[in-house]
């Protein structure tokens, strides 16, 4: 897991370890060795995002007023 994140996205926030982690498991369980194809595996993380949106605004830290 180190390497894949160290070479996929080079660092990781902890604030999005989660997201990042949640990635790593579809891959790994939705991988050809168990018999998935890539048209499989998209139809499925396609069908996963419907009526999730995440704007860059969501994604920063809360700030204390």
């Amino acid at each position: 897991m180190k390497r894949g994140i160290h070479d996929t996205y080079h660092h990781v926030s902890q604030q999005h370890l989660k997201r990042y982690l949640a990635e790593f498991d579809f891959r790994y369980n939705e991988r050809s060795a168990l018999g998935v194809e890539d048209s499989e595996r998209m139809t499925k993380s396609v069908k996963r995002i419907v009526g999730k949106r995440l704007t860059y605004r969501d994604s920063l830290p809360k700030t204390l007023s």
